[in-house]
């Protein structure tokens, strides 16, 4: 969780007019406690009517608001688009989540901005993606930030199958296809594998640690000197007699 999130769940859970410690504040929100009277301290900092110490415990003084949050109608019309967008083609979890925080968002939107989502007329097929690639999807994400070495049968444009040991390090979707770009144990390179081709991924708990040669970033410089071996080769081809 970000620590902006964390703040603005911090004061979430003070609201109600009942004290609150700073070990059921760290349960909850899966960190220290003295992480927690870091934030409070901060929060108290800024303004945010905080009482208690410590210790003791915390409590959010009555009539304290959050300022209502304010977005430009193009910056609307993104939010919606985008949240639209991940409902169409995403998996089920990141479907859910955008749809919930639409409604964060709408729930803090002055009355004048909240109507605004609902006129906001962008919309996209529901069918493009199937069930089974939208599972895929959130199961490869979740492997993407745990970091989960993922066993997978997959089969290739011609319709041969192999099985692959892959570290999977992002996604990338292509207006009616998502792949998952990662490290190919099997050919020892990177590759592109397109999630609709997935027969099936296993996960035996493995975890890979970034490596000089296999990290996201090492992907993209190789894809830049291909590009630019490429310019350089249709150059030469256009200037030869």
């Amino acid at each position: 969780m970000r620590r902006a999130d964390r703040l603005f769940q911090i004061v979430q859970y003070l609201r109600g007019g009942r004290l609150v410690t700073a070990h059921m504040l760290a349960e909850r929100l899966e960190v220290s406690d003295r992480t927690i009277y870091r934030d409070i301290a901060d929060l108290q900092s800024t303004g945010v009517p905080i009482d208690g110490e410590a210790g003791v415990g915390y409590i959010l003084r009555e009539g304290f608001d959050l300022p209502p949050l304010m977005f430009t109608r193009d910056e609307i019309v993104a939010l919606v688009a985008g949240a639209r967008m991940v409902r169409a083609y995403g998996g089920p979890a990141m479907a859910r989540a955008a749809e919930e925080a639409l409604v964060k968002i709408s729930a803090v939107l002055p009355d004048t901005e909240r109507a605004r989502i609902d006129r906001t007329e962008i919309h996209m097929p529901l069918w493009v993606v199937s069930e089974e690639e939208r599972r895929t999807i959130d199961t490869l994400e979740r492997a993407v930030e745990a970091r989960h070495v993922l066993k997978i049968d997959y089969r290739d444009e011609a319709g041969a199958s192999s099985c692959r040991d892959i570290r999977p390090l992002g996604l990338w979707f292509w207006g009616k296809v998502w792949t998952v770009v990662g490290w190919c144990e099997l050919r020892g390179d990177f590759r592109a594998f397109r999630i609709d081709r997935i027969a099936s991924i296993t996960c035996d708990g493995r975890v890979f640690k970034h490596e000089r040669g296999k990290q996201l970033a090492d992907f993209y410089r190789q894809m830049e000197r291909d590009e630019a071996a490429r310019d350089w080769a249709h150059r030469r081809s256009q200037n030869a007699p």
